[in-house]
């Protein structure tokens, strides 16, 4: 499959997250998407990332705002369900709360990130 197979995918994926997140009551806004290798590499040094590898830079993650009854959260019991969702639209589909896939908060958690692996 081409990158760019990929992409489309992954751009449909986002979409039917968004519906979800509306259906359960979660405003988002977007954070970063797209990056460029001299800010992924920025991220590795200062610790917000670990991977200059990072799904950003082909244009496969996402980072969301959440919004619950208008307030700001990041928590991840409340962004669980929308991880655990995202990973049913496709099998190369991870969420950043669980890179573990093991049902739990563990090792680096990056609640808001969404990638399709490429």
């Amino acid at each position: 499959m081409t990158l760019s197979q990929k992409q489309r995918i992954f751009t449909i994926n986002v979409a039917k997250l968004i519906v979800e997140a509306y259906n359960r009551g979660i405003e988002l806004t977007f954070g970063e998407v797209f990056r460029t290798t001299e800010q992924q590499l920025l991220y590795v040094q200062s610790g917000k990332s670990k991977t200059m590898n990072s799904n950003h830079l082909r244009r496969l993650a996402v980072d969301f705002n959440f919004f619950i009854n208008g307030k700001l959260t990041y928590d991840w019991n409340d962004i669980k369900p929308l991880g655990e969702y995202w990973e049913t639209l496709h099998p190369a589909n991870r969420w950043g709360g669980d890179w573990n896939k093991n049902d739990i908060k563990d090792g680096f958690i990056d609640t808001p990130h969404f990638e399709m692996n490429a």
